[in-house]
């Protein structure tokens, strides 16, 4: 059920078309919570049909019924709802763990390479968060941005960074306890 209060988040911090919603899941919200854009376009009926969100006037005449959306006052209560719902956890559900742990059943050939593969692409993953927490978080940033906005941005990117460094210090261990039973 998470869809469409990533959608609202989205259009809470901007209003977006589809297309610009796509666009900012490819840049930010879908580092954690990935939607393609079939499904986006979807869950703005829904949530249109709802009542939790309007498409606002176009400004001039647009090509393709294009359309931008806010969020009502009936989406904010919404997803202020869902924000102060309890959830439990997930349990972890990973194709790489369970290759693993079958590898210890039919022999790990072919798993050390999948292993290293996965270990530089959490690498370069967290390359790219620690570049944008330098951009946006770092000292020298000019602008004044609202700081409890900012504060809880900087905390959902501290976890994304953390759970890089947690899967290339098991992706590390992995390689190594494979090691040569690879070749």
């Amino acid at each position: 059920m998470s869809l469409p209060h990533a959608i609202l988040t989205a259009l809470l911090e901007k209003p977006s078309s589809g297309l610009e919603l796509t666009r900012r899941f490819d840049k930010s919200i879908g580092y954690f919570w990935s939607a393609t854009h079939q499904q986006i376009y979807r869950e703005l009926g829904r949530l249109e049909g709802a009542g939790l969100i309007r498409a606002l006037p176009p400004a001039a005449p647009v090509r393709g019924g294009r359309k931008e959306y806010e969020v009502l006052a009936a989406g904010r209560a919404e997803l202020a709802g869902w924000v102060a719902a309890g959830e439990d956890p997930r349990p972890i559900r990973d194709a790489l763990l369970l290759r693993t742990r079958a590898a210890a059943m039919v022999g790990s050939h072919g798993l050390g390479a999948e292993l290293r593969r996965h270990l530089a692409l959490h690498r370069a993953q967290l390359a790219e968060y620690e570049e944008i927490e330098r951009r946006d978080f770092g000292a020298d940033r000019e602008d004044a941005r609202d700081a409890g906005r900012d504060r809880l941005h900087h905390l959902v990117l501290a976890g994304g960074i953390d759970l890089e460094r947690f899967w290339i210090r098991w992706l590390e261990r992995a390689v190594a306890e494979v090691g040569d039973e690879d070749a």
